[in-house]
């Protein structure tokens, strides 16, 4: 028999004779002239060679992953793109071919006329070793066809990065059914952490496209994200695939640009957020439209014309009766009045018809999204006449706040984006431009937000990602239906459940499930399969040693090279902030989209959808004790992790410590404590405040800065109290 050694040599050459034809076919692109029959077709070339181009995987990149052999001992080897020779017999064959299908679809039950399947393992394009299938001598092994095969745990021992990557080379078999599932339908894909939905997900457009060649092109293609971070997160995940003109946005950018970053409170966004919005602004853009003079007189070259209001309010009632958006009907309503002014001889070119403009504006106004909202939350009685009895007093105040003096000084909230969306739609409609649009996190979308990505689908073909055991925020659900109430209903709704988790380490997993008959007891928990390096390290420090201790786990883990991820409540931001930066530690901002430094600073809102090689979780009990549902939260913080977790927290017990009552392990939301009347608390609140910030600083900083830190802490505080202070009276003595 052929030794091991000798048959990898075998390959090599293959690869190699493959690499070679790829890289011809790169060199082919780059040198075709640009002329064509026309300057329109040229532009068409180019850009159809470009895209060519940058699908083809790059130099350094294996030809293949696999291969697979029939019966009849026919041989092809598996890769992320077809390559052919210069006489066109094919070197590698797609992944998202038939032939493709089956290196994922057979299984020892139903080895589809296969005979064997290898899996190599690679570095760059070269072969370090490979595994074998052999069908025949592995009938009885059926229970363990959806378990994880070396390759998937191979690929899971490699470190994160700030991108995720693709996962052809790995999918399991309950995966690929669910990529290549019929394009015709709402189907919802939801799993718990670690199970690869996301990526399942973007696999499933790049297997569609190829699939669905004569109904779908990349730019028909809309994938959804919860937020900044998440999308820069998996922007590569096509592009590596070959489908880089795919749309890919998070929810906010849905809707008109404006100036963002409102803050706004809880029961305001989730007001916001309700359907019943649109019926409010719908009425209130109707309510827009004007009722003419009993006799509008206009002067036309010195001469005048009058129409009378009965026949001006017949006009405008046919043109409220027009189907179509606002601008629409308003076109119609110009072109009538045009028409009457005609009628009585006025002029025919409509560049003299200045005085029609001014009536048309008088009775239609033209305005645009943002300054029909901002004039709307601006008037009590404007609101008040839209809300038609179906909000109540508090509620409309919720809404009311006086604007910017200027549009453009204008801020708005994230929960007001949906709404400007809304509106837009109703001003000048939004036409269906998608055929298949991917929602992930669709969990916590507002019916508002989902209604803007509804407008947005012109066929109804929807994947819907998510997991209901991690769903928090104001709209926090426990059933599917709650979202797709608000999708279109064009076809049959299909929910698969992904019940394998492939990426969230088995000791790290069985801590946070613990949390799940609280948080989702509805829930079936994930079935890890795979363990990881170390158990859960568990910090209890005092605290003002909290930040410090932070700031040296994140350093081991660096000097390590782990690309990390500190999960952090609202209120330890600020003590974290400072400490990573007295350490000299870089990291990024993720509610800034930053996610591609070795070190992030991440709320466990921002967390979901992210991985990390490692996780530190500080305060459980503050991440619990910020949010309605923050057990919830503190499930998906805990999870964000495929190797190492690390839960650094004060007092004198841990939560999720080991005990008998599991109950006891888990955190309780936190209980508001009025304030102490008595004033002779107040000197000892002074004290305990000193003492916190004292130990905070000699926790967080070496001692050769003490000085300077109590300097910059002095200035800091003149600056927002208003008030100078003698410098030096913050030293030490």
């Amino acid at each position: 028999m052929e030794s091991k050694a000798a048959e990898i040599a075998a390959e090599q050459q293959h690869f190699d004779h493959a690499r070679k034809h790829r890289e011809r076919l790169r060199a082919e692109l780059g040198e075709h002239p640009d002329a064509a029959a026309n300057p329109g077709a040229g532009r068409w070339l180019a850009g159809f060679r470009r895209n060519r181009k940058d699908a083809l995987a790059p130099p350094e990149q294996e030809v293949a992953f696999g291969r697979i052999d029939a019966e009849g001992n026919e041989r092809f080897y598996i890769g992320r793109q077809m390559i052919v020779d210069d006489q066109h017999q094919v070197l590698v064959v797609n992944w998202q071919t038939p032939v493709g299908d089956l290196y994922y679809q057979a299984t020892p039950d139903d080895p589809r006329g296969l005979s064997r399947k290898r899996t190599f393992s690679c570095e760059g394009n070269q072969i370090l070793d490979f595994e074998d299938v052999v069908f025949a001598q592995l009938a009885e092994a059926i229970a363990e066809l959806e378990g994880p095969d070396s390759a998937l745990l191979a690929e899971l021992d490699r470190g994160r990065t700030g991108a995720m990557q693709d996962i052809v080379a790995t999918i399991q078999a309950a995966q690929h059914e669910l990529i290549r599932a019929p394009l015709d339908q709402l189907l919802i894909i939801e799993g718990g952490p670690g199970t690869g939905k996301t990526a399942v997900a973007l696999h499933r457009v790049s297997w569609l496209l190829y699939n669905h060649r004569d109904r779908l092109r990349p730019r028909d293609v809309l994938v959804v994200g919860p937020h900044p971070a998440f999308t820069r997160y998996i922007r590569s995940v096509l592009p590596s695939l070959g489908d880089s003109e795919v749309e890919q946005v998070d929810i906010d950018q849905l809707g008109p640009p404006v100036q963002r970053g409102r803050p706004e409170e809880p029961a305001t966004h989730r007001l916001k957020g309700e359907a019943r919005m649109a019926a409010l602004l719908a009425r209130a853009l109707e309510a827009r439209i004007g009722s003419p003079e009993p006799a509008e007189r206009m002067l036309f070259d010195g001469r005048f014309i009058t129409l009378a209001a009965p026949e001006i309010t017949t006009a405008v009632e046919e043109a409220r009766q027009t189907p179509g958006p606002y601008a629409v009907r308003r076109q119609r309503l110009r072109a009538r009045l045009a028409d009457l002014v005609r009628e009585r001889g006025g002029p025919i070119e409509a560049e003299r018809l200045g005085p029609v403009e001014n009536l048309l504006e008088r009775l239609w106004p033209l305005q645009s999204a943002a300054a029909f909202l901002r004039a709307l939350f601006g008037s009590r009685p404007r609101l008040s006449a839209a809300a038609a009895g179906e909000f109540t007093d508090e509620e409309l105040s919720r809404l009311y706040r006086r604007g910017a003096d200027r549009l453009s000084e204008q801020v708005w909230s994230a929960a007001d984006v949906p709404l400007l969306d809304e509106i837009d739609d109703l001003l000048n409609g939004t036409q269906g431009r998608y055929r298949h649009i991917v929602v992930d996190e669709a969990q916590d979308l507002s019916p508002m937000q989902l209604r803007a990505i509804a407008r947005r689908s012109a066929t109804g073909s929807l994947t819907v990602v998510g997991d209901l055991a991690q769903s928090t925020g104001a709209w926090a659900r426990d059933h599917w239906d709650e979202v797709t109430q608000h999708l279109p209903q064009t076809f049959t709704r299909a929910v698969a459940r992904l019940r394998y988790g492939y990426r969230v380490p088995r000791q790290v997993y069985e801590l946070a499930a613990e949390l799940l008959p609280i948080a989702a007891p509805g829930i079936e928990p994930t079935r890890v399969v795979r363990d990881g390096p170390a158990d859960p390290g568990v910090h209890v420090v005092e605290p003002g040693e909290r930040a410090g201790r932070v700031a040296q786990i994140a350093r081991d883990h660096l000097e390590a090279q782990r690309f990390v991820g500190i999960v952090c409540p609202a209120a330890c931001r600020a003590e974290l902030e400072f400490a990573l930066h007295a350490n000299d530690l870089p990291w990024g901002r993720v509610d800034q989209g930053e996610i591609e430094r070795s070190l992030n600073l991440v709320s466990p809102q921002e967390a979901k959808g992210l991985e990390f090689d490692a996780v530190i979780v500080v305060e459980p009990e503050e991440i619990v004790a910020e949010d309605p549902r923050g057990h919830r939260l503190l499930f998906v913080a805990l999870t964000r992790t495929i190797r190492y977790l690390d839960i650094v927290s004060c007092g004198d017990t841990l939560p999720l410590e080991p005990a008998r009552d599991v109950t006891d392990r888990i955190p309780r939301q936190r209980a508001v404590i009025e304030p102490d009347p008595d004033p002779t608390v107040e000197l000892s609140l002074l004290d305990r405040l000193a003492e916190n910030l004292t130990a905070m600083i000699a926790g967080s900083a070496p001692p050769a800065v003490w000085d300077e830190v109590l300097q910059r802490t002095a200035a800091l505080l003149d600056e927002r109290s208003g008030r100078d202070r003698p410098t030096g009276r913050h030293h030490r003595s």
